[in-house]
């Protein structure tokens, strides 16, 4: 199944391409902004390791560019596009990762909390995580937390991926209660093989396409990868064309919105699959109970 319809985005891709208002964070490698399908995005560098990718072969350009599609792509690309007319805010976090492009890759809580107090200061509303942690327990865990909670106080809504160790395990991040944590599923929704799952994910995560996803890669190229990285701009991307329906909403109502529209009991360590339109359909009766 195509990963838009399987969490039921189309719909809202039909009613919104998104506003320019709702900066979305982007927490990840740099972005090659002369891809011609990002030609229209509408990018601000924050700065970071580096502020462009000098080298379109290093993973770490191309692991920014492939979310920044799914993203902000131009429609009718070969990415998914979900939300093209909001306002990325890119600040690169790592510059010349090791590994695999498919892999989650890892920054420290110190970076981490950094990036994250800027998206914040610069007025972003979402922070996209496609990146896990390099352990550091102590002081840089405390100073992630503390950044987490300012997030909650200003309403920055976190979205986070749950990794690629194939294990049950969970983070400082993905344990704290305001972030919602993304896990990997198939085509079919089944839960990929790679992805980590965590009762934190049961309790307050969602499933996102993660599976042979088809994004954008530098120097104007297209590439297919798989894992959690990938999952998360699916709900990144329609928690922000959400705000951009409902750009009066508070962000605690689209939280309970996106996480209420998977439905179903939440008893395990697989989290639910995300339903966009579920979650309009709860947002837009919210706002005829407050106008009645």
């Amino acid at each position: 199944m195509n990963p838009l319809q399987l969490v039921k985005l189309p719909h809202l891709m039909e009613l919104t391409s998104g506003r320019a208002d709702v900066l979305v964070g982007l927490i990840d490698g740099p972005v090659a902004q002369d891809h011609p399908d990002l030609a229209d995005a509408k990018l601000r560098e924050l700065g970071g390791v580096t502020s462009a990718c000098f080298q379109p072969s290093n993973m770490a350009c191309r692991h920014g560019t492939f979310v920044a599609g799914i993203l902000c792509g131009r429609r009718r690309a070969a990415a998914p596009s979900i939300c093209p007319d909001c306002t990325l805010l890119v600040r690169p976090i790592f510059g010349a990762a090791p590994g695999e492009i498919g892999e989650t890759v890892s920054a420290t809580p110190e970076e981490l909390a950094a990036a994250i107090f800027e998206c914040i200061a610069a007025g972003a509303r979402v922070l996209n995580l496609s990146v896990a942690l390099v352990s550091s327990p102590g002081k840089g865990e405390r100073k992630l937390e503390e950044v987490l909670n300012h997030a909650l106080s200003r309403g920055v809504l976190i979205i986070a991926a749950a990794g690629n160790q194939g294990t049950i395990c969970s983070s400082v991040i993905t344990r704290h209660p305001w972030v919602i944590p993304v896990a990997a599923c198939d085509h079919r929704g089944r839960p990929l093989g790679a992805s980590n799952l965590a009762s934190s994910f049961g309790r307050r995560g969602l499933s996102a396409p993660g599976e042979q996803i088809t994004s954008l890669a530098p120097a104007g190229t297209a590439l297919t990868l798989s894992g959690t990285s990938f999952a998360v701009p699916f709900v990144t991307g329609a928690i922000a064309l959400l705000w951009s329906a409902f750009p009066d909403a508070p962000a605690a109502a689209v939280k309970v919105a996106v996480i209420r529209s998977a439905g179903g009991a939440r008893t395990s360590v697989v989290p639910p699959l995300l339903n966009a339109a579920a979650g309009y359909q709860i947002l837009a009766d919210n706002r005829r109970r407050m106008t009645a």
